[in-house]
């Protein structure tokens, strides 16, 4: 098969890829991706879990502890040897599981965003998966689309590329779809082929699929390079850096654990080492990437089950910062569908929903009749206007179609700009009837007449003037507003072509009808929301000032007083510098008549004042403003693949209130990393201060097993578990972060301290209440107890204190403690892990512990709760603080 597609005709090249311009067979497509596959660029192929599972011995303490373990082993300590071996397989079997979530989770998310093709196949058109595309298939493209594949095109009209990422090329390129000369071209002057992932930015083609996959232009590059994205988010680089930072820490503690016990003969070198390594191995939270990968990862699906697809990762952790929500009014705040909401009959203004819905009524007849609207499989088509007055009685259950079948068209009069009239002229009981709409003031023009509850009488001057004071109050709310008339008239013969003043003549005028593009229910509640989470709504919209105006006050995006000043045009704009708009862009909230253009400076002059801004955008032309904005919102429905190509966000509904509820979710997920960073850095904290002021004190210490076993079993399970912990019921009443926040700001970091040096107080505390009332009288059994106790409590500590961290600074006795029920099985599951080693008497001399007696278990139940008692009395102050 020929390669020089742009050499053939467009004939040619079907031919050559058996195919025609009305698509492959169905039957042809399975054997043709058989043959090809998918049209996907090949990445690295992911490790088994074999592979995974390896991959969590390279760590280089594990490997220094596994050494010391196999040394321990030979030299006849071997129950803390098994131990060791076992933890670690364990911890490494749960690292796989951490890792393979996260694998899983983002998969999924991928598979979420899959682009799409418009395609004919069999000669119908279809929306597939570009993933599912094969060479052959006929593709439908327009402007805001990007290629899916390698293409020849073979109907073209006005169309230009962008190919810079691929040729180079500055600007747009011309395409069309004549056969080239020359035999070896570069790329950019095959003006007759597309290539995969380059942009449409004007115009309409058709192409036949000529190379999909790793077979394109793009996949011989991805091919030399065979490389893939791993990057990760720059707050899974912070806290890389920060564990860092803490192994540092924790390995000089473990070394001066390790000196000191040597020097003061705590034990022999090889328990020694064990013991500092263990320490070691335990207080380093190298688990911490993970759980935040997982935590971003399950964020991210749980915003695309509330149709916002994230398409960046980053996103998820800056949508808690966001501070200001530029939006686009229409389809996004409104419902992109005129509606018919206010009629005025018999010198009568009345809410639609109120008005009388009978089909007998004269104007019931003329909003139906004067419509060229035609009913389809998807619904009504026509223009929004005339659909719009169709729907309304729809909507209401009326026979619609009785009338049409009742009132025959026999001519028509359609609309034109210049009289701003629609006329259609019909019979009904052997009589032919004009029925006119249109705007207020030309139909007024050829009225002579006004019915009025069935009454027909002379249009007076003070009526005119009625019906326009009514239609300017109905303007001024930004309604669009139609009259309606008719009149009896002679026989018309549809055959003859007559002038409009003809028939347009000594109507009777009967209504007027103001309709608007209205809110979205839910976008009402969720301007209210964002407000009271301290983020500021605007709205930007090409529509008129009135109408942008009119829906802003609904929205309460402006208040009633707040007009003057608040509102700015793109002409207006326009006539500001760029110093005049950044020193007064805090007084806009509504931006009407602006082009794409105008977004990129908008978002510049609210980031120029240190403010996180998420903007909304479906244009070709709003790319740059997506990707200048903090974080670009796409439209799933409306938008263009350039302009979803260029989001961090894609809203599968087009709806504002999706936006809220990914900031919301966007927040949670910020909440939820920081608990979990909370607990496991107190708890680690807790256990290094523990080991090192026992060995400081003279006392026995926890051996390696102990070590290792209650860092297993209370970080794991309770630190996952806090990352999928339901949004707090305040969350949305609290400022944004901003964009200088910190995981450890709002007074994280000094909770872990203090919440660390109390884990090791009570632990200690504890230790000294053995000894100082033993329940034993041999030396041995004393200190052996103690110590039991002491592992016993810090477990049970850390078990109480994942309850403490499911809220920063709120109290965990609220009726909500226990709504995460993967929570609730980890601390179970964790507990049981935990107590087993004492209660299960095989695992006492494995674990280096003995039975406790009730008096015991007391002493140990008081410690943990003192652990619960005295974090909430801090948090009690700190919301007093906090308040002020």
């Amino acid at each position: 098969m020929t390669q020089n597609y742009h050499q053939l005709s467009s004939d040619k090249v079907l031919t050559e890829l058996n195919t025609t311009e009305q698509g492959l067979k169905n039957e042809e497509i399975s054997s043709r991706l058989s043959k090809y596959g998918h049209n996907v660029l090949t990445e690295q192929k992911s490790s088994t879990l074999l592979q995974k599972f390896i991959s969590q011995f390279k760590d280089l303490m594990i490997i220094i502890l596994m050494i010391a373990a196999v040394i321990a082993f030979f030299a006849g300590d071997a129950s803390d040897a098994i131990i060791i071996f076992l933890v670690v397989v364990l911890n490494a079997a749960f690292g796989v599981f951490q890792e393979a979530k996260a694998e899983n989770a983002i998969n999924a998310l991928k598979e979420m965003t899959t682009p799409s093709s418009h395609v004919r196949r069999d000669g119908q058109i279809q929306t597939i998966k570009s993933s599912e595309l094969v060479p052959g298939d006929i593709v439908l493209l327009e402007a805001g689309d990007i290629i899916p594949a390698d293409l020849r095109f073979i109907k073209t009209n006005s169309l230009k590329v962008e190919e810079a990422a691929l040729t180079g090329e500055s600007v747009p390129v011309d395409k069309n779809d004549s056969p080239l000369e020359a035999e070896k071209l570069p790329l950019g002057d095959r003006h007759n082929l597309g290539y995969m992932n380059t942009n449409v930015t004007y115009g309409t083609a058709e192409g036949v699929v000529t190379a999909t996959g790793m077979q394109t232009e793009v996949g011989h590059i991805a091919n030399m390079l065979n490389t893939v994205d791993k990057s990760i988010t720059p707050l899974q680089k912070s806290i890389i850096h920060l564990s860092k930072i803490l192994s540092v820490l924790v390995l000089i503690i473990a070394a001066l654990v390790f000196v000191i016990g040597i020097v003061a003969d705590r034990a022999s070198i090889l328990d020694m080492l064990l013991t500092s390594i263990s320490l070691a191995v335990a207080a380093i939270p190298e688990g911490l990437p993970a759980i935040v990968t997982i935590t971003l990862a399950l964020g991210t699906q749980a915003m695309a089950k509330r149709n916002a697809l994230i398409r960046k990762l980053p996103a998820v952790e800056t949508l808690g910062t966001t501070e200001i929500i530029a939006s686009d009014k229409t389809g996004t705040l409104t419902q992109n569908k005129m509606t018919v909401e206010k009629i005025y009959q018999n010198d009568r203004l009345q809410d639609a929903h109120t008005s009388n819905f009978e089909l007998q009524n004269r104007l019931a007849q003329i909003m139906i009749l004067a419509n060229d609207s035609q009913e389809s499989d998807q619904g009504l088509v026509g223009d929004p206007t005339e659909t719009a007055l169709i729907q309304y009685y729809l909507d209401n259950k009326q026979p619609v179609n009785e009338v049409m079948q009742n009132f025959p068209r026999i001519m028509s009069l359609p609309f034109d700009s210049e009289r701003k009239l629609m006329s259609v002229v019909v019979s009904h009981n052997e009589q032919q009837l004009v029925m006119t709409k249109g705007a207020v003031d030309e139909l007024l023009k050829r009225t002579t007449k006004i019915e009025e509850d069935g009454q027909v009488r002379s249009l007076t001057d003070k009526d005119s003037k009625r019906i326009l004071e009514i239609n300017h109050s109905l303007a001024q709310q930004a309604l669009r507003v139609l009259a309606f008339a008719y009149a009896p008239t002679q026989s018309i013969d549809a055959s003859t072509n007559y002038d409009s003043t003809e028939i347009e003549n000594n109507l009777i005028f009967v209504g007027m009808v103001g309709m608007i593009d209205p809110e979205r229910p839910e976008a009402k509640a969720a301007v209210a929301e964002a407000r009271s989470a301290g983020i500021r709504p605007l709205m930007i919209t090409g529509d008129h000032k009135d109408t942008a105006t009119a829906i802003a006050k609904r929205l309460q995006i402006i208040d009633e007083n707040e007009v003057e000043g608040s509102v700015i045009t793109g002409n207006e704009l326009d006539h500001l510098s760029t110093e005049q708009l950044d020193a007064n862009v805090e007084q806009y909230s509504v931006y009407a008549r602006v082009a794409p253009e105008h977004k990129v400076r908008i978002v510049k002059a609210w980031q120029k004042k240190g403010k996180i801004v998420a903007m909304t955008g479906d244009g070709v032309n709003d790319a740059p403003a997506l990707k200048t904005a903090d974080i670009g919102v796409g439209m799933g429905i409306t938008g263009t693949e350039v302009s979803k190509n260029a989001s961090d966000i894609v809203l599968a509904d087009d709806n504002f209130a999706t936006i809220i509820v990914a900031v919301k979710e966007g927040r949670k997920v910020f909440a939820n990393i920081q608990k979990a960073i909370q607990y496991l850095l107190s708890a680690n904290l807790g256990e290094v201060l523990t080991l090192f002021f026992m060995t400081m004190l003279g006392w026995d210490i926890f051996a390696p097993a102990q070590i290792l076993w209650i860092n297993l079993v209370t970080d794991t399970f309770p630190a996952i578990a806090l990352g999928v912990e339901k949004a707090e019921a305040n969350m949305m009443q609290n400022k944004p972060r901003g964009n200088k926040s910190s995981f450890f700001g709002d007074g994280v970091m000094s909770s872990i301290l203090y919440q660390g040096l109390l884990e090791g107080a009570l632990t200690l505390g504890v230790y000294l209440v053995a000894l100082t009332f033993p329940f034993h009288n041999t030396h041995a059994l004393i200190h052996a107890d103690a110590l039991t106790m002491a592992f016993a409590t810090l477990g049970l500590i850390q078990l109480f204190h994942a309850f403490n961290s499911k809220s920063i600074h709120g109290s965990i006795f609220r009726k909500d403690l226990f709504n995460n029920r993967m929570f609730n099985w980890s601390i179970l599951l964790s507990g049981i892990l935990l107590f087993a080693t004492i209660f299960v008497s095989a695992f006492n001399d494995t674990f280096k512990v003995t039975p406790l007696a009730p008096q015991q278990w007391f002493v140990v139940l008081i410690g943990g709760l003192l652990m619960l008692v005295i974090v909430e009395i801090v948090k009690f102050f700190q919301r007093i603080l906090l308040k002020k």
